[in-house]
């Protein structure tokens, strides 16, 4: 393949990851200006991919564990909403091979085990999410998408499911101080942006039933276990750079042009922050969007079980 060809296909890639990049500035007004700052950065990377002739490998780190929020999400297993987004991912997958025949491949890299002692969700929660996903990968069909989580980290393969010790040791071999991690969120309002974010998030899901603290005490606390959250997130992204360092990073969050990662979405939602994780997915007069879960209660959905659980709402307005 010559070069010129090499490039027009790998800029037939990135053209159509476009349409689906979460952006920062919901309403920026040079979109396709954004889009060609993403391009130009992505660009070497995926031309050397084309001209070897080799799969796209994306990671994606990504489908966690559910929120321990009621508010937000319908339980603790994936729903509809996981269920969509896969077969998007698929689909995505589907439509690069249409492009470019090597095709790819999405290493959906689970972050639950990670920080689930931040976030107050039981480790044997998240097993059964993650094991949950497997199965839906396999139930959907899907044969672009692959699983990948603390526990099939090789090193960290003797401490077997203490994933207490897996934590410590993906913290000493991988991660920042957390003083750095403060420093370098607070410096610059890119890492403002995220930190706010994450601390947001963290904010909402520690508004269960059965807690006693002030919203006060449960901000502050938000606030400290973020640094915390992204020290880890962070880690998490190092290891998954030495294990696969060929491959694509694909974000669940926006991401700036000139980072080396690509923020998707997988779902239609208002918030760009908002995930499959964090929501529900809402059949809103015939198109799936992504919502909280009170917000669809707001609107007077209905709630369709599926095999005995709650699936997803059908809301008609």
């Amino acid at each position: 393949m010559n070069r010129n060809d090499a490039v027009a296909i790998a800029t037939k890639i990135l053209k159509e990851i476009m349409v689906y990049r979460r952006r920062l500035n919901h309403h920026a007004e040079h979109g396709d200006e954004e889009d060609n700052e993403v391009i130009n950065v992505q660009l070497p990377r995926f031309l050397k991919l084309v001209e070897r002739g080799d799969p796209v490998q994306f990671v994606r780190p990504a489908f966690p564990t559910k929120s321990p929020n009621s508010a937000k999400v319908l339980g603790i297993l994936p729903d509809m909403a996981e269920r969509l987004s896969l077969k998007f991912l698929e689909m995505f997958c589907q439509r690069i091979q249409q492009i470019y025949s090597p095709g790819a491949h999405i290493r959906i890299c689970s972050d639950g085990h990670v920080f689930s002692d931040l976030i107050s969700v039981d480790d044997d929660v998240v097993d059964k999410y993650q094991k949950s996903i497997e199965d839906m990968v396999a139930s959907i069909g899907a044969t672009h998408l692959s699983t990948y989580s603390l526990r099939d980290v090789s090193d960290f393969s003797l401490h077997g499911r203490d994933y207490n010790a897996q934590r410590k040791l993906l913290v000493k071999h991988y991660a920042k101080p957390e003083y750095e991690i403060k420093t370098e969120l607070t410096s610059d309002e890119k890492g403002l942006h995220l930190y706010r974010n994450i601390t947001r998030f963290l904010y909402e899901d520690s508004l269960f039933p059965g807690r006693e603290e002030s919203k006060t005490t449960l901000r502050k606390d938000a606030k400290r276990r973020a640094v915390s959250v992204v020290q880890r997130s962070w880690a998490w992204g190092n290891l998954l750079n030495a294990q696969f360092p060929s491959a694509i990073r694909l974000s669940i969050h926006p991401q700036p042009t000139d980072s080396i990662k690509i923020g998707i979405h997988m779902l239609p939602t208002k918030d760009d922050w908002l995930t499959p994780w964090h929501g529900v997915a809402a059949n809103l007069n015939g198109n799936f969007v992504l919502m909280k879960n009170a917000e669809a209660q707001r609107l007077n959905g209905e709630l369709v079980m599926v095999q005995g659980a709650p699936s997803h709402y059908v809301i008609n307005t």
